[in-house]
């Protein structure tokens, strides 16, 4: 009885599903997503090159086929995006080719204003502040709550672009560089000054940075160190701080006094800070940290020693690089080896640890040289550094 029943319910099920109505069948991921592209077919033909497109029109369209526009003006010119749901969709055009000789400069005038007006229909359909939002806030406040949750990746990238937008170049940060190179609104101005950004640019920037602080859970970072002139850090504050924002920390303590800073890098980093004012005289001499100041510096070179030490002696892992993005890595990766005194041809590398009191070059370095641990730890940091350059890749913006 049962089985007669069984096959009865299955004849009659593929009767109903023979004889239902289209659409009431249920379509495959592939025929929707088939849909999805057909949907914005009509785009495809439109002459971005020459005529803008319709605001209005453009709000119509949802985030994904935003996007979808974003890569038909870019694959018209053979673009290639790390950015999966655009570089799927192209892939899928009979009309793209892919060329490597694609470069951002080939889009004219009028594609970057169409580039703008979709961004901008973009942006009216985040739900929080994203990276390629930041053009929209250059004279309006944010707040903590209009930015959410990021990755640090996406963190650093936002902060960036209150600079990027008007041409800062970042030589420090080679992967950051790089990821704005690709921006169609990039500009890079070799003469920036950050004292072109407003007062309101200066206080988005601390809200982000006080938002990923708490994202992090840390109990301080850079920019925090007026609050410590005459207040003791403890150890456990420094937990999850890392070996490259220990240092702006450290260096923080003088720079709160108009120090003048010799590595170029660090010039720049608190020339940029609303509230660095350099001696007039230039004289580092006549700066006098208090007794708290001194304990805190010595804190924190203290740990900024152990984490050195864990590079040579101790095999890394995830943990210890939770909350780095590439360009932390990649320093620890050739801190490595400047421990040995090893000569960078990276002009940016050698500069930086030459700035560092403990670097001294010996010419004859050999890679044999490394212990286990530390060639271990070298090839693990350089895995996780390609890993996260890739993300940054992938961030749209």
């Amino acid at each position: 009885m049962l089985r007669r029943l069984y096959f009865a319910t299955a004849i009659l099920a593929s009767f109903l599903l023979l004889h239902s109505p289209p659409g009431a069948r249920a379509a495959s991921p592939r025929q929707d997503l088939s849909a999805a592209y057909s949907a914005v077919a009509r785009w495809e033909t439109f002459p971005f090159e020459k005529q803008r497109a319709d605001p209005a029109e453009l709000r119509k369209l949802t985030p994904t086929k935003l996007k979808w526009l974003r890569g038909i003006i870019f694959g018209k010119h053979g673009r290639v995006f790390d950015e999966r749901v655009i570089q799927d969709y192209l892939e899928s055009r009979p009309w793209y080719k892919p060329d490597p000789k694609y470069r951002v400069e080939i889009l004219n005038p009028v594609e970057r204003e169409n580039m703008d007006r979709i961004k901008a229909a973009e942006h009216t359909q985040h739900k929080n502040i994203e990276p390629g939002d930041l053009k929209f806030y250059r004279t309006k406040r944010i707040t903590p709550q209009m930015l959410g949750t990021h990755t640090g990746v996406e963190w650093i990238i936002m902060m960036a672009e209150v600079e990027a937008i008007h041409g800062r170049t970042f030589p420090e940060q080679p992967f950051i560089q790089a990821f704005y190179d690709q921006r169609y609104w990039y500009k890079p101005d070799p003469r920036y000054n950050a004292k072109r950004l407003s007062a309101v640019e200066h206080a988005n920037l601390e809200t982000m940075r006080q938002a990923w602080k708490k994202q992090r859970g840390l109990a301080v970072s850079p920019g925090d160190m007026a609050a410590f002139r005459d207040q003791p850090l403890r150890p456990a504050m420094l937990k999850g701080v890392t070996l490259h924002e220990l240092r702006l920390l450290r260096n923080e303590v003088y720079a709160r006094h108009g120090y003048t800073f010799q590595a170029w890098w660090l010039q720049r980093h608190f020339y940029g800070q609303p509230w660095y004012r350099q001696r007039p005289d230039n004289d580092n001499t006549k700066i006098l940290l208090s007794p708290t100041e001194e304990r805190n510096v010595a804190l924190i070179l203290k740990r900024e020693s152990q984490m050195h030490e864990s590079l040579s002696r101790v095999v890394v892992d995830d943990r210890f690089i939770a909350g780095l993005y590439a360009e932390d890595v990649r320093k620890l990766r050739n801190e490595i080896y400047a421990r040995r005194g090893y000569a960078f041809k990276d002009q940016w590398l050698q500069s930086y640890f030459k700035s560092l009191p403990w670097y001294e070059e010996a010419p004859g370095f050999s890679e044999s040289e490394l212990t286990p641990i530390e060639r271990k730890n070298a090839t693990f940091l350089a895995q996780r550094e390609k890993k996260l350059e890739s993300v940054i890749r992938q961030v749209a913006a």
